[in-house]
């Protein structure tokens, strides 16, 4: 069984080269039934892609392009993203196990009401995406992604972790975070620090909490005061 560690959280990673498993070349992602199994989809550049009711199981989408993309209703398990550019993406009311995104460009993303379960994001960019009650069910890893100015909002990150991720503007709205770790990144210009309860960083990082907390509440310091 592939896996991939970070700290103390292991994320099961999809396994396409297995005996038996012989992944077929597909035109398409709509399939018979809303069942696409045992596919790769490779080298697409598209105006559009939408998907719904659709159920994605055992395959690789790879260097595929799309300028608008809408998922809806989407299931996927043991599936790999790799190299996609999926611009304006919105991924909503659906559920992805065993799956990961890598050198992924997800730029205005938007996942709403999306389940994870045992995902990896590796060096993805979500800048200006949002997660709008996100629901996390198993362990799921961001690593070296860049999410500037990205929104998280109403979402349930307990035990996600993140490393080496660029965390410039990134704001967070309400939600669960409990031993959510954020250790090994920088966190001086956060915001909705008062959201992030619970959450595992070490020891240095407080101090960029602190200037995180002072930049949000838009403090003046005395020091700087002419009081002549």
């Amino acid at each position: 069984m592939n896996q991939r560690k970070v700290r103390r959280v292991s994320v099961t990673l999809p396994v396409l080269d297995g005996p038996g498993l012989y992944l077929s070349n597909v035109a398409s992602l709509e399939g018979g039934r809303g069942r696409v199994a045992e596919f790769q989809y490779a080298d697409q550049d598209l105006r559009e892609l939408e998907l719904a009711d659709t159920h994605l199981l055992d395959g690789r989408i790879q260097r595929v392009r799309a300028q608008r993309a809408r998922f809806h209703e989407v299931r996927a398990d043991s599936v790999q993203f790799a190299d996609c550019d999926l611009a304006s993406l919105k991924w909503s009311d659906s559920k992805l196990s065993r799956v990961t995104f890598s050198n992924c460009k997800l730029m205005g993303a938007l996942f709403e009401e999306v389940a994870l379960d045992n995902v990896l994001f590796e060096n993805c960019k979500f800048d200006y995406a949002t997660f709008d009650r996100l629901r996390v069910t198993g362990p799921v890893i961001f690593t070296k992604c860049v999410l500037r100015e990205t929104t998280i909002q109403a979402s349930d990150l307990s035990q996600v972790t993140f490393e080496a991720c660029g965390l410039r503007l990134t704001e967070f709205e309400g939600g669960k975070y409990r031993d959510c770790d954020l250790r090994g990144n920088d966190l001086t210009t956060l915001r909705g620090v008062a959201a992030l309860k619970k959450v595992i960083v070490d020891r240095a990082q407080v101090a960029q909490l602190a200037e995180a907390l002072a930049t949000e509440l838009d403090v003046t310091y005395g020091e700087d005061l002419d009081d002549n």
